[in-house]
């Protein structure tokens, strides 16, 4: 079990370092940690998710909780069924973009609201290692099924407000996409790449983050005429985009035109990454919204848009946060967010994000150091001219230019993302800290 429990969820490679007799254990340690009654529990398409249902639901029944099977779904189908059906947790059993060996539990609170390390993951490791579960329950809790894709659909839908008929490409890279796009509806003509559930991934990573993962995308999109194409993630939590001649859109460009399409609705807060372009931060005060800064990883964002009840928030992973789904991912949603856009100026999406991406930014680039708070103190002691912010690492703006490192959570590495009003700045300031950062 060394290494499975994680910062943000519960993950390893199945029958070694994450069995069924471990599984079980979880569903006894949630069960003791979090006192719940009803838990709705899903899976992705792994061959390995349904007997971890099974060992799982073993576990919490043995508890005397009472468990909501909903059976194959994306992980935002899930927060829906726990918000909508009202359930005091829940448990996707996923290990989203990650290889097919590989699987894990993305736990919750109510409502939805996530359990991180920091909230409730240590604690659960702690009882599984020291197996202190409550005694089983006089009375063993129930399984029952309910298939909640249909008011997903429904739920979703209801974002959609755009006339004309629109034809995309999308790539499922064979996972749980295939049923997050049934909430698409039947205005959008989807021609789909690697659309039969394998949990093997037998084509390709499920990661739009990176940009090799979204070629077949783009090959497809060049070769007809499309709107634009989007490439899901393993459990359907994340979605790229490329616009109509293939090229990629960077994900706070996308969160640039969500909050636009939403803004028009309704003024008020919303959330950007502190990795995201200044640009983002500006088309949201535009538009009459209220932009606010967050921290990486879902479980910090979440909780900093229910504590301002903010109407969106995208992390430039290509999560895209919706009040509207208990302040959790949809990447369908966010899908109809851009046909709204694209039907509501007549543009196309190429055209929308020229005048948006107003800046050069370098992309996140890794490096390898020896100690990381040497290194950065060292970067704060170069850069001391310019605005500190110490929200997630640490941030240093100047009147042209910015910067943000953050160290790994799992490994010693730094993170850094660099831009700058032109081009040429970005890359000589970008070589000019990484030259700091490596040495």
């Amino acid at each position: 079990m060394a290494g499975i429990f994680k910062a943000y969820d519960i993950r390893g490679i199945y029958g070694d370092t994450l069995t069924n007799d471990t599984a079980l254990k979880i569903g006894r340690a949630f069960a003791t940690f979090l006192k719940p009654k009803k838990v709705v529990v899903g899976q992705d398409m792994r061959s390995h998710s349904e007997p971890l249902f099974k060992a799982l639901s073993e576990g919490l029944t043995m508890q005397g909780v009472d468990v909501i099977k909903v059976g194959l779904c994306t992980t935002p189908m899930s927060y829906f069924a726990n918000g909508k059906l009202g359930a005091d947790a829940s448990i996707m059993i996923t290990a989203s973009h990650n290889p097919g060996e590989w699987n894990g539990f993305k736990v919750c609170r109510e409502q939805a609201i996530p359990i991180s390390g920091a909230t409730g993951i240590m604690e659960i490791e702690k009882i599984v290692n020291d197996e202190s579960f409550d005694p089983p329950a006089a009375e063993k809790g129930t399984i029952v099924e309910h298939d909640i894709l249909d008011e997903y659909v429904e739920h979703v839908q209801k974002l959609a407000q755009f006339d004309r008929p629109m034809k995309i490409v999308a790539d499922y890279a064979n996972s749980m996409g295939i049923l997050e796009a049934k909430a698409l509806g039947p205005k959008i003509e989807i021609d789909a790449l690697f659309d039969e559930l394998d949990g093997n991934f037998p084509n390709h990573e499920a990661n739009p983050l990176k940009p090799e993962m979204l070629a077949d995308c783009q090959a497809k999109v060049k070769s007809g005429k499309y709107d634009f194409g989007v490439c899901f993630d393993g459990d359907a939590d994340r979605v790229g985009f490329v616009d109509e001649k293939g090229e990629i859109v960077p994900m706070d460009m996308i969160t640039a035109l969500i909050a636009q399409s939403l803004l028009k609705k309704e003024k008020g807060v919303i959330f950007y990454d502190l990795r995201s372009s200044w640009s983002l931060k500006e088309i949201i005060t535009e538009n009459g919204g209220i932009p606010k800064m967050s921290r990486v990883g879902h479980a910090f964002i979440k909780q900093q848009i229910r504590d301002d009840n903010a109407i969106f928030a995208g992390e430039l992973s290509g999560h895209y946060y919706f009040r509207d789904n208990y302040y959790t991912e949809s990447s369908s949603m966010a899908v109809l967010s851009v046909c709204n856009v694209l039907s509501d100026t007549g543009k196309s999406l190429s055209e929308l994000i020229a005048p948006i991406q107003r800046y050069f930014a370098s992309g996140e680039i890794n490096s390898e150091v020896a100690d990381v708070t040497d290194v950065t103190n060292t970067l704060m002691e170069n850069y001391s001219s310019g605005k500190l912010i110490e929200l997630d690492g640490v941030s240093i703006e100047f009147h042209d230019w910015w910067f943000n490192v953050r160290p790994s959570n799992t490994e010693p590495l730094l993170r850094l993302n660099l831009e700058a009003k032109t081009k040429e700045m970005m890359e000589e300031k970008r070589d000019e800290v990484l030259g700091i950062i490596r040495g």
